[in-house]
């Protein structure tokens, strides 16, 4: 069943794009010497912690493992598209990210291992700014491009400044990562569609170290890790 819906999926992408590759004339041509242009993204993630561990959790008698699975979340952003020149575009891309990352925590008891698990849920204010770097159009209607860049995540969620009754850690609310990631773009007559992916990796440690939490001694640092799958619609 899994296999019949993947190759309806690739059969209706093939009838979409070929009519558009097989087109005579260039399509959307207007856009190439905007200096600015707009379009959406929507986007699915997929995002986890990479974990650094302290001097504490290598003496603990209990907590075995510290892990972080990846966790599902998606996209929602507004383009803002400049262009530096025929191959270059300045990209500005706000975006609101719902996103979940987990911790697990294995202890060791003597009635057997436990695992407990901490969702951290976030909604991020994502402002990321980033060069993209595109190929001439091969058969009049179809480019590949390249694209790196930094973003400042803003964490709406964050508990670092309360506490709740269930907190295992804290962590910070603002999130720095650079990124990279490459895209195919498709030209049609009134819109350009890019499908695009995207790794992030985070630079600041995002952990608050809280004395009276029983888990945060354990971690030493705590680093954001994404990848990111988007499909994007600029006019």
């Amino acid at each position: 069943m899994q296999y019949f819906f993947d190759k309806k999926w690739m059969l209706a992408l093939v009838l979409l794009v070929l009519p558009m590759l097989v087109e005579a004339q260039q399509n959307f041509t207007k856009n190439e010497n905007k200096i600015l242009h707009f379009g959406i993204l929507l986007g699915y993630n997929q995002t986890r912690f990479a974990v650094t561990h302290s001097e504490t959790f290598i003496n603990h008698d209990s907590i075995k493992v510290v892990d972080s699975p990846n966790t599902p979340g998606f996209n929602l952003g507004i383009i803002s598209n400049f262009r530096l020149s025929r191959h270059i575009d300045l990209r500005v891309i706000p975006t609101l990210i719902f996103a979940e990352k987990d911790l697990r925590f294995t202890e060791f008891r003597s009635s057997g291992d436990v695992t407990i698990t901490n969702t951290v849920e976030s909604l991020y204010l994502d402002l990321p700014i980033g060069l993209k770097y595109k190929s001439d159009r091969f058969y009049d209607n179809f480019r590949f491009y390249v694209m790196g860049g930094m973003k400042l995540d803003y964490d709406l969620a964050s508990n670092s400044d309360k506490r709740k009754a269930n907190d295992i850690i804290k962590l910070g609310k603002i999130d720095v990562a650079a990124e990279a990631g490459f895209g195919f773009e498709f030209y049609f007559p009134l819109f350009i569609f890019s499908p695009e992916i995207k790794l992030s990796q985070g630079i600041n440690n995002v952990h608050v170290p809280t004395t009276n939490l029983q888990y945060s001694d354990v971690i030493s640092a705590l680093r954001s890790r994404t990848l990111t799958i988007s499909l994007q619609f600029e006019g």
